[in-house]
C-alpha cells in the first residue's frame, strides 16, 4: 500500500484564523461612508419619488442582509452570531451618509460585517436611483461612492 502525503496548503496560502481559544466578549464595530448624488436626485429621494420605492427602507433591508451574509461573501471570515444592528442615514444636500454599528457576543469581531453592511447600503443606493443619476450618455459622472471607515471598534 502506498502511503500518500498531503500538501497542507495553509503552510504556503491562506487560512481561516484559529479562534476556539479565545474567550466570548461583547464586541461592536461602526463604519461610515458615503454616496455623493445630484441635489435632485436627493430631492426625489426625500420625497419619495423614486420609481423603484423608497430608497432608505431598501438600502436599510440590504444592509442587515449582507451583514448576516458576510462570511458567504469574504472567504476566511468567520460565521458569527449578529445580535444587533443599527443603521442609520443622515442625507445632506448632495450626499447621503450611512453609520451602521455591529454587535455580537463572539471570539472574533463584527468589523467585516460592518464595513459589508456600509457597502452594500451605498450600493443599494446607487442601484435604486442610477436612472435619475445618469447624464445624457448613460455615465454617471456625478455619483461615486466613498469615505467607507470603521469609525469605531470595542470589545468588552
Amino acid at each position: 500500500m502506498v502511503k500518500k502525503e498531503f500538501t497542507h496548503l495553509s503552510e504556503k496560502g491562506v487560512k481561516m484564523v484559529e479562534v476556539g481559544d479565545k474567550e466570548i466578549v461583547r464586541r461592536t464595530a461602526t463604519a461610515k461612508g458615503k454616496i455623493n448624488l445630484q441635489n435632485s436626485t436627493i430631492y426625489m429621494i426625500k420625497n419619495n419619488e423614486i420609481k423603484k420605492g423608497n430608497v432608505l427602507t431598501t438600502a436599510q433591508i440590504a444592509a442587515i442582509g449582507a451583514i448576516k451574509s458576510t462570511h458567504h461573501l469574504i472567504p476566511l471570515c468567520h460565521s458569527i452570531i449578529i445580535t444587533g444592528v443599527d443603521v442609520d442615514f443622515n442625507v445632506q444636500d448632495s450626499y447621503i451618509e450611512t453609520e451602521i454599528t455591529v454587535r455580537c457576543d463572539g471570539k472574533t469581531g463584527v468589523e467585516m460585517e460592518a464595513l459589508t453592511g456600509t457597502s452594500v447600503a451605498l450600493l443599494t443606493i446607487w442601484d435604486m436611483v442610477k436612472s435619475v443619476e445618469k447624464d445624457e450618455n448613460g455615465q454617471y459622472p456625478l455619483t461615486s461612492i466613498s469615505d467607507i471607515i470603521v469609525s469605531e471598534k470595542i470589545k468588552k
